[in-house]
């Protein structure tokens, strides 16, 4: 009886610790600023399979490509001023921590020529993010993107985990702070 109580015990003990590991690290008390939109979530959430194109027709991919990592996901487009804010200040963020870790995507959402995004990324000193496009938004749409920017957390399972909707300050420390905790915990496990 006791090696069954000790057991169970024992399993109920490893239940709750991979619920607490799933969650991640504490990243709501490092929001300040701009990052006091985001919103973390108390469980993570499910993402879309939906295909986007990838840039320089390279194909096709899913966020199940992108598992492994914690990915900040930005949805935008050309014509969103806010998001033509934002862009280089996320681009600074995949040179700062882009990695094994953590990586930036970026997919413009809707109609958004080819030729248009790297007209934009040159004007805007944009050099490290992909130019990953959803011109049906297919991704968009199942991940509830209604309004451009959204720019949405990922954990190494592929889940969200936090959302951001609007522009904010990508540069901040905050942000910054937020980004190296993330990654922290990813290189711990």
């Amino acid at each position: 009886m006791k090696k069954f109580a000790l057991a169970f015990m024992y399993t109920a003990l490893m239940a709750g610790a991979n619920v607490a590991f799933a969650a991640g690290p504490d990243i709501t008390s490092l929001r300040t600023g701009d990052m006091k939109k985001l919103v973390v979530h108390d469980v993570p959430k499910a993402t879309s399979g939906a295909a986007f194109d990838l840039e320089d027709g390279g194909g096709k991919a899913t966020l199940e490509d992108y598992r492994g990592k914690y990915i900040l996901l930005n949805f935008w487009a050309t014509w969103c001023a806010p998001c033509r804010k934002e862009m280089p200040q996320i681009n600074a963020l995949q040179k700062e921590f882009g990695g094994d870790h953590f990586e930036v995507l970026t997919i413009a959402a809707g109609r958004n020529s080819p030729e248009g995004i790297k007209r934009f990324f040159k004007e805007a000193g944009v050099n490290a993010l992909p130019r990953h496009q959803d011109p049906k938004q297919a991704l968009a749409s199942q991940m509830a993107v209604f309004g451009l920017p959204i720019t949405v957390i990922l954990d190494p399972q592929g889940r969200e985990i936090a959302r951001l909707r609007g522009d904010a300050t990508w540069n901040s420390d905050s942000a910054k702070a937020i980004v190296k905790a993330l990654i922290d915990s990813a290189a711990g496990s």
